[in-house]
């Protein structure tokens, strides 16, 4: 809220003001008098010399009956400053954009205008951030109400607050709390206070009928003065007629008195200088472009002014005061100006949300037909809403319209998208049947055996539940967590089994190893026969330690190598070592619940054994372009050996293709 606001309710808060409930002795009228006095006017002077009517003795001090609106600003802020010497401190406190926050940006500032601020100068602070976060929470509780609504909740049973409402609620409680005590403190204070000014201003009055030498009442005068500005704060709604009637009488006391000269005029020439200074400063003041540092001390002017001069000369009183009035009308027309121009700022302010507010009603009548429409929907509306947030203050005139046309177009939107949910309801709980039929075909074989059947099938349940859509929130979590756990339970003790199976594979590659270089110190006898028959049962031991890990297959590698060496050494048919060689390496490809290794070995014999073919059948076409064939021909002849050990090459490749399928 900004100062001009601070101004123009300073006395609209809903707590009890102390002074409304004083001694009405003073009224708001400043032409009237305390009760049971005569009006001023018709007061005689006990001196043959004083003639002059109070009429003439007006002081620049006391307010027209009808004071300029840019005196009466300052007094009317200088009367709740007069209250408490911290009120003052009312004008320090910043106003942020409190309609930019967050409800727990709200909560934060809140608390800390408590803990760094006197609770009687953060009203205006307070009572906007009470009304946003109000407006905040208001919208939040609407939103979560149809929602519960929705969902197939009873109205009546309908209960929603968030850590930031408890949070807000326990702040404001101990804002009003504290509020209470220091009214009710103050309460006390301003009534004693009050009552000791009217008695100095009856005792003043009092002195105007005093037979006794001049320089004592005059002295009676000055320390009645002195106790006047020392009697403490008083009700605002009391102090401007206070403080006039206090001057009215001073007037009286100076101007109807046989006072000594010397000494009237000694103060009047004092009061006129002092007064001079605040004119100039105040002149000053009207030529700094900062309008509410300089409106704020032109508040301690005027106050310097009422509370702690008295009067001057009456032939200066006129022309001073209409200085002092002048630059006071040059700030305050100034500040007009400035927050005239703060009211452009908040129409262009206006004009921005009105375009956020068609743009979130443009997006609710559009009704798109999907969930992730919808979801593209509703970040639109959040970045809008936050946009809105953003956008500023607008005048305080459409505050509360515009306020309400930006929740409607809201509200219509969230209307809109729970309809669409709504209808997804009946899905939702066919996906959540799905899921808990998925369930139990989890929990039912979680504890199988039978891991070469049962993996596929736990594997495709799995990918089952992901094609599934949405199921209700309130499920989703809780058959997730069923679904889980029965899956982990299966594959965790599946991936035991594989631990143990692989520890197994890790014994077999060490004695394989061992058995590697005992095939490199073989010494063979020369016989081929007797030395295939150790080359075969090197072979079948071998192949009896069974498989090693899936990364340490190359050992596999190293002992064919190892027995091309030794067959190397026998004269015998190739083709059968080819055999004898191959008989093993089907034995190692062969993996328990894993026939991919035989499938590719499958695939490269059926490829080999077509390439062998065409290389046979396109020699025999090449035949046909000899005339006359003379098998004698070198020509020829080399064709016909080459068909034929392409022919056995064939025969190899139909026997390893042969033995291969025996493996299935």
């Amino acid at each position: 809220m900004s100062e001009k606001d601070n101004l123009q309710n300073a006395d609209g808060n809903n707590e009890q003001n102390p002074a409304e409930i004083q001694d009405q002795s003073i009224t708001d009228n400043t032409s009237q008098t305390p009760e049971n006095e005569q009006p001023a006017t018709e007061v005689e002077s006990t001196s043959e010399n004083s003639t002059a009517s109070t009429t003439d003795a007006t002081d620049e001090n006391a307010a027209p009956e009808k004071a300029d609106a840019h005196v009466e600003e300052i007094d009317e802020s200088n009367a709740e400053d007069a209250e408490d010497e911290d009120n003052s401190q009312r004008h320090t406190v910043e106003s942020k954009d409190y309609h930019a926050m967050t409800m727990g940006q709200l909560v934060k500032e809140f608390d800390y205008l408590l803990k760094h601020h006197k609770i009687q100068t953060i009203k205006s602070q307070v009572n906007e951030i009470k009304s946003e976060f109000n407006d905040k929470f208001g919208e939040l509780l609407e939103e979560k109400k149809e929602d519960f609504i929705n969902d197939g909740g009873n109205e009546i049973d309908f209960y929603f607050i968030t850590q930031e409402k408890k949070d807000f609620n326990s702040l404001y409680k101990e804002y009003k709390s504290n509020l209470h005590a220091y009214y009710k403190n103050l309460e006390n204070n301003l009534k004693d206070n009050l009552d000791n000014r009217l008695r100095i201003i009856e005792e003043i009055k009092g002195l105007i009928n005093v037979e006794e030498n001049i320089n004592t009442t005059y002295k009676h005068f000055k320390e009645l003065q002195e106790e006047w500005r020392n009697a403490g704060p008083i009700p605002r709604d009391k102090y401007n007629n206070a403080w006039n009637t206090y001057h009215h009488h001073v007037e009286i006391f100076y101007d109807f008195l046989h006072l000594n000269r010397d000494l009237r005029d000694m103060d009047f020439k004092h009061n006129l200088d002092q007064k001079l200074k605040i004119i100039e400063r105040a002149e000053e003041l009207a030529k700094d472009d900062n309008v509410n540092r300089s409106f704020r001390e032109l508040q301690v002017l005027h106050k310097m002014w009422k509370e702690d001069l008295g009067p001057v000369a009456k032939e200066y009183r006129e022309e001073i005061w209409e200085r002092f009035s002048n630059a006071t009308k040059i700030i305050h027309d100034k500040r007009q100006a400035y927050y005239a121009d703060l009211d452009k700022a908040y129409e262009a302010n206006l004009e921005r949300k009105e375009e956020i507010i068609a743009k979130i009603e443009a997006i609710g009548q559009d009704i798109a037909k999907t969930h992730q429409a919808w979801q593209k929907k509703i970040k639109e509306v959040e970045a809008l809403r936050q946009d809105f947030f953003n956008a500023g203050k607008v005048p305080i005139k459409v505050n509360e319209a515009t306020w309400a046309k930006f929740k409607g177009a809201v509200r219509a939107f969230n209307k809109n998208k729970n309809a669409f949910y709504k209808n997804l309801k009946k899905e939702q709980y066919d996906n959540l049947q799905k899921k808990l039929d998925l369930i139990q075909v989890a929990e039912d074989n979680k504890d199988s055996d039978d891991f070469e059947t049962i993996t596929p099938l736990m594997k495709k349940i799995q990918s089952d539940w992901k094609k599934i859509g949405h199921v209700p929130r309130k499920d989703s979590d809780k058959i997730w967590k069923r679904f889980k756990a029965a899956c982990n339970a299966y594959f965790d003790r599946l991936h035991a089994e594989k631990n143990a199976a692989n520890k197994e594979q890790f014994e077999a590659f060490d004695k394989k190893n061992e058995l590697l270089e005992s095939l490199g110190k073989l010494t063979l006898s020369g016989t081929v026969e007797t030395d295939i028959e150790t080359i075969k049962e090197k072979i079948a031991e071998w192949q009896a330690i069974g498989h090693v890990p899936h990364n340490k297959r190359f050992i596999e590698g190293k002992f064919n190598k190892a027995l091309d060496e030794l067959f190397g050494k026998l004269d015998m048919d190739q083709s059968e070592i080819e055999m004898i060689k191959f008989e093993n390496k089907l034995e190692a490809l062969s993996q328990p619940n894993d026939t991919s290794l035989l499938d590719n070995e499958h695939n490269f014999i059926r490829k080999k054994i077509d390439e062998v073919k065409g290389e046979i059948n396109q020699l025999e076409n090449n035949l046909q372009f000899f005339s006359n064939i003379d098998e004698e021909n070198p020509m020829v002849r080399d064709v016909l050996n080459n068909i034929e050990n392409h022919k056995v090459t064939l025969s190899t490749w139909e026997e390893k293709l042969k033995k291969l399928k025996e493996m299935y």
